[in-house]
């Protein structure tokens, strides 16, 4: 094996976006993590929705009609030009 190629194995401080602190070992110093085991849905049990880009109201506002595919779009009707006596 060649010597020095491989990176720094360090502790870690992680700290999630809930508040939650932990160390583990890896190669940089620190991480910042949106979701951990304190606050993910599958080990708390608790149904969360993590919406942090407005993805969620977007889809609903977005569908909330209906298909447009689906819809049938209706020509408007135009009146007739009246002929000037």
């Amino acid at each position: 094996m060649k010597a020095d190629i491989h990176p720094k194995y360090t502790e870690t401080e992680v700290r999630c976006g809930c508040g939650n602190t932990f160390t583990t070992r890896s190669t940089v110093k620190e991480l910042r993590i949106d979701i951990c085991n304190m606050c993910h849905p599958f080990y708390t049990g608790k149904l969360k929705y993590v919406d942090t880009t407005g993805r969620i109201e977007k889809f609903q506002k977005k569908f909330s009609g209906g298909y447009a595919s689906l819809q049938k779009k209706r020509k408007p009707v135009e009146k007739p030009v009246e002929a000037e006596s």
